[in-house]
């Protein structure tokens, strides 16, 4: 079945099986190693892209439900002042360590600030539920994104 969909600002267009996972083809078929693979249950946020605005987790979304849509993954956020911001914040608050979780992590914090750019701490938590991280724990990841919401303000 061919699909098309935009890919961090490019449009794609794609002879595919439609019941493979948004995960595989973006790592396998176009190479964005970003998204990574934890659970594969949508359990982890590991695998974590923005569709139409909305984070989900792309080890559960069929290619078939990317028709016609929007996909941001790490890799495209990256190019974005919001990405710098987010970064350096994270940098700041030692939010970072194996950086396996990180990705995931950013992208929910661009998810939660594009829809609330002034988030208090439960709003955070919340956002950032669905992201496991065994090495930073939370508290540092909670401060790294009030950071930025705060260093961004306008931005969001």
């Amino acid at each position: 079945m061919v699909i098309e969909f935009v890919l961090n600002g490019e449009r794609i267009k794609a002879d595919v099986n439609p019941e493979k996972r948004l995960l595989h083809f973006l790592r396998e078929d176009i190479g964005l190693k970003g998204t990574k693979e934890g659970c594969g249950e949508g359990e982890c946020g590991a695998c974590s892209v923005l569709l139409n605005g909305k984070l989900v987790h792309s080890c559960l979304v069929p290619l078939i439900m990317v028709d016609g849509r929007d996909v941001l993954t790490i890799e495209g956020f990256r190019k974005t002042e919001r990405f710098r911001v987010l970064k350096e914040a994270f940098s700041e608050e030692g939010a970072v360590q194996c950086g396996f979780c990180t990705p995931g992590m950013l992208l929910a914090a661009e998810a939660l600030l594009r829809e609330n750019p002034e988030p208090d701490e439960e709003d955070i938590k919340e956002a950032i539920s669905g992201n496991l991280c065994r090495c930073t724990g939370y508290l540092s990841v909670v401060r790294a994104i009030k950071r930025a919401s705060i260093k961004g303000r306008g931005l969001w």
